[in-house]
């Protein structure tokens, strides 16, 4: 079966209703609170992706038995110091850096050493940006001297809390410090740049001894030890970084609606909401309501008239950190230059987006002028394309295979987008609703 595709033409109008795949971030979660748990935990709606499938895969190794089904997941947790594991363990992250990081903060007082590895893509990520806090609590890691995968990590039976200060906005590092403090007498205290939360909703919703103080500007978490983590039934929402390549499809096509059911709308996470509100695309949260803490509705969307250009303001930037490449696509159709900056965390992700941001946009004749954390943006209204593009090499990260589609479904032109597999690591159905979308009324 080909790896590729190839689009022809511009999508046409609709006025559709869909559901996306569940939330990643909290999917992943999920699967390692429940295998700190005691007793048996049930999620339905879990993301089956490959980043998913490789947390199950890694707690497994860790111990802890873990049954799939078509509708369901069930973790049989053994408790707070449940894992137990063979010699010379080996865990794959994969692709998931979401993984990969959290993941440590379980194991900072493994007695025996325990090596992770990635794929091709994980494996040029700075991973000393954890293991720097988490050695902090007396644990050892090993790194290459690129700091990045593969490394060892060998904990500490004497772990110590520590204060910390995440200031990159980065949810992994800071849940991983979390998790970390979870296992360490004493108080673990981070002072934290605002970033999405649902580590910390987990927690409040599991009732465990974790304060979190909102502050202007940054969180102040106070961590202490955790002695039992109760079981945790989870039907898990949409995801919103899935929904943004349907929402952006739909503000930049001419008369479409579109309704996504049941997507997670937690405020750390809208950030491509207000900021495309601002670009003058019109959003209606219906059936809205909160479920274990965050908060969960129905996006309603309509096709704008026009769209004005934006000048981004830098908070924002956290809560719409993977959803750039796409905001870049309505930028480039909106009226007048658009200005984003202190993007940096862009180029800390799958492949570096900052620099495939500029790449599709020159492809596409759109003009940008790039820093190495900043994009300006000339956008064109009547952007319309009537060439061949072809996407390839970008270290199949998912978000530029998506993007591309988007961009050759909305500007037209002919488009060869290779590596269609990179969406079983985060969207596996994505060209299923793509398809269904296509489908005339």
């Amino acid at each position: 079966m080909s790896n590729l595709v190839t689009i022809k033409r511009k999508i046409n109008n609709f006025n559709k209703v869909i559901n996306v795949s569940g939330d990643k971030s909290i999917s992943i979660r999920w699967v390692l609170f429940s295998s700190l748990a005691k007793g048996n935990s049930k999620a339905k709606n879990l993301l089956m992706s490959e980043d998913v499938l490789a947390a199950i895969t890694a707690v497994k190794k860790l111990g802890i038995k873990v049954h799939v089904s078509r509708n369901e997941c069930v973790v049989y947790g053994k408790g707070f110091d449940g894992y137990n594991y063979k010699k010379n363990l080996t865990i794959n992250a994969e692709n998931s850096g979401t993984l990969g990081r959290l993941i440590l903060g379980l194991l900072i007082n493994t007695s025996n050493p325990i090596k992770l590895i990635g794929d091709k893509s994980l494996s040029k990520r700075d991973f000393s940006r954890i293991s720097k806090p988490l050695s902090k609590f007396g644990a050892k890691f090993i790194l290459r001297k690129s700091k990045s995968l593969p490394l060892v990590i060998l904990g500490s039976s004497n772990l110590k809390p520590f204060k910390y200060f995440e200031n990159r906005g980065s949810a992994q590092c800071k849940s991983s410090v979390i998790f970390g403090g979870m296992r360490t007498n004493g108080t673990t205290v981070i002072k934290a740049k605002k970033s999405r939360n649902h580590t910390e909703l987990l927690c409040r919703h599991l009732k465990l001894p974790i304060i979190v103080k909102n502050k202007k500007n940054y969180d102040e978490i106070l961590i202490k030890k955790v002695n039992e983590i109760k079981p945790l039934n989870y039907k898990i929402p949409g995801d919103i970084s899935s929904s943004a390549f349907f929402i952006v499809l739909t503000a930049l096509l001419t008369d479409s609606k579109l309704i996504i059911k049941d997507v997670n709308i937690n405020p750390s996470r809208i950030g491509i909401i207000i900021i495309l509100k601002k670009m003058g695309v019109n959003f209606i949260f219906k059936n809205k309501r909160i479920y274990k803490g965050e908060k969960i509705a129905d996006i309603k969307i309509k096709s704008p008239k026009t769209l004005k250009a934006i000048n981004c303001p830098t908070k924002l930037n956290s809560g719409a950190i993977d959803e750039f490449l796409i905001i870049f696509l309505v930028a480039a159709k909106a009226k007048g230059i658009s200005y984003f900056k202190n993007l940096d965390e862009l180029n800390q992700k799958e492949s570096p987006r900052l620099e495939w941001g500029k790449y599709i946009l020159n492809q596409m004749g759109v003009k940008s002028i790039t820093t190495k954390s900043s994009i300006k943006i000339y956008g064109n209204p009547k952007l319309n394309i009537n060439k061949q593009i072809i996407i390839k090499n970008y270290l199949k990260d998912h978000r530029v295979f998506m993007t591309s589609v988007i961009a050759a479904l909305s500007f037209g032109g002919k488009w060869k987008i290779h590596d269609k597999d990179s969406i079983k690591t985060s969207f596996p159905n994505f060209l299923k609703i793509i398809n269904s979308l296509k489908d005339s009324d």
